[in-house]
């Protein structure tokens, strides 16, 4: 079911992002009155196909997804009718032709804008940014957080929720440098914290930087008592059941649950002693061994059951943060701005090698969290969404051959010099590019599958 989950959430993704971004050129190209002769969702052998409109445009559906097309009227494609070439593409004006290819990215910037303003009019649901415990010698410790301080502001910005810190923080780390944060401590009180973070190495980004920071989130002390078992889960194979009491594992005396996520999680495909009390009565020891899982490339155990939920102490760490449609417009622009500007500074890091380009994530990766996202509820997915489409907004702006940012830095060309590129260059610039993207291509598959593996 998640399997299926993943790929419904990944195609719906995907399908959406190909049409707002294509529908950016028809629509414009149409506007500059272009004939537009195809469009396309995704690439090769046409799975379905319908002519429309006064033009004929040609509709269709092909076999690739991972991309799409509008294909113009244009005299360097083949012959042009002479009543059809005042609608041909390479007869526009350069500013027009600007427009029509800027048009593609432009969509996907405001398909986020307007996803960013329906979700802060709707309502974003989060977890309150309270902390644990700092561990020892991080810098979160040397700063003096405690367990239960609440972060309310990270350099001046507010934060509502622990995506909202966690994105700020995200920024600042990139940057390097000291991070002011101001916090309410458990007994009501504020105070300011500063925060070191120039400690932290690219590697520190390729997994979890607020684990390295020492900055975990506040987790209620639930009890070890099971909730609910996943059928066929190596924990239901065990012959747990729920309302079981973890007294022990791995010959240590159980007290919370979260000691029980630790042990599981750090003995992947390892027989683990457990021993539990139900029904009042100590059963017998019982031997699990933790299915592995790869989470954040890397290996973890996991055994398919869930806590006995407190949920008022659940409910206590929940909020939400919403605004009214000005405010949210606002919010909404200056987030899809401040995500775009982030993800031009990470690609320059790691052109730059100050970040790994491990970062760098392929279509099963992307697929993954499309599944996650979903399953997580809409607005999750509605987020997931937004963020993909500015990415796909930034990308098609870099200056690569056969990208829109290719063809846009061919128009800057031609306005300074006065004349179009010539067709050698572009034809070079053809075989460039695409190297460049099969390169991008191979190192993101790379990546996906060395997270598949735990590499």
């Amino acid at each position: 079911m998640a399997l299926l989950t993943t790929i419904a959430a990944f195609l719906v993704a995907l399908g959406c992002l190909i049409v707002i971004h294509e529908f950016g050129h028809y629509l414009v190209a149409r506007a500059c009155n272009v004939r537009v002769v195809r469009f396309s969702v995704g690439f090769g052998r046409p799975l379905w196909a319908k002519r429309l409109g006064v033009d004929g445009t040609e509709w269709v559906i092909a076999a690739f997804p991972l991309g799409g097309y509008v294909k113009m009227l244009d005299e360097r494609e083949g012959a042009v009718a002479a009543g059809e070439l005042p609608r041909a593409f390479n007869r526009q004006s350069v500013w027009r032709r600007v427009a029509i290819v800027t048009a593609g990215p432009a969509a996907n910037f405001l398909l986020a804008a307007a996803l960013y303003w329906f979700l802060f009019v709707y309502g974003v649901p989060g977890i309150k940014p309270v902390i644990g415990d700092p561990p020892r010698g991080t810098p979160a410790h040397h700063a003096g957080f405690t367990a239960g301080d609440t972060l309310i502001r990270i350099d001046g910005d507010a934060v509502a929720t622990w995506q909202d810190a966690r994105w700020v923080l995200l920024q600042r780390v990139v940057k390097k440098g000291p991070v002011k944060i101001e916090v309410r401590t458990p007994r009501g009180d504020l105070a300011w914290r500063g925060l070191d973070v120039s400690a932290l190495t690219p590697r520190d980004l390729d997994t979890d930087f607020l684990r390295a920071l020492g900055l975990t989130r506040y987790q209620p002390a639930f009890k070890p008592v099971i909730g609910n078992v996943v059928r066929g889960g190596a924990g239901e194979r065990a012959g747990l059941r729920a309302g079981d009491e973890i007294i022990s594992m791995a010959n240590q005396r159980i007290e919370t649950w979260d000691q029980v996520v630790k042990l599981v999680r750090s003995n992947p495909g390892t027989a683990v002693p457990v021993e539990i009390r139900r029904e009042g009565s100590v059963r017998p020891v019982v031997a699990i061994t933790p299915e592995t899982v790869i989470e954040g490339g890397q290996k973890i155990g996991k055994i398919g059951a869930a806590p006995l939920i407190d949920r008022s102490a659940m409910a206590a760490m929940m909020t939400e943060v919403r605004y009214g449609p000005l405010d949210a417009l606002f919010m909404a622009l200056q987030k899809t701005w401040d995500t775009s500007v982030f993800t031009l500074q990470m690609l320059w890091k790691m052109v730059m090698g100050q970040v790994s380009l491990k970062n760098l994530s392929g279509p099963i990766t992307i697929a993954d969290y499309a599944g996650q996202s979903a399953q997580s509820g809409l607005a999750s997915y509605l987020l997931f969404l937004a963020l993909i489409s500015i990415s796909l907004g930034v990308l098609n702006l870099l200056p690569i051959p056969l990208l829109d940012g290719g063809h846009l830095m061919y128009y800057m060309v031609e306005i300074f010099k006065g004349s179009p590129v010539s067709d050698r260059a572009v034809e070079v610039g053809q075989h460039v590019g695409m190297a460049l993207l099969f390169t991008l291509m191979a190192f993101a598959l790379y990546n996906d599958i060395n997270r598949l593996i735990g590499g």
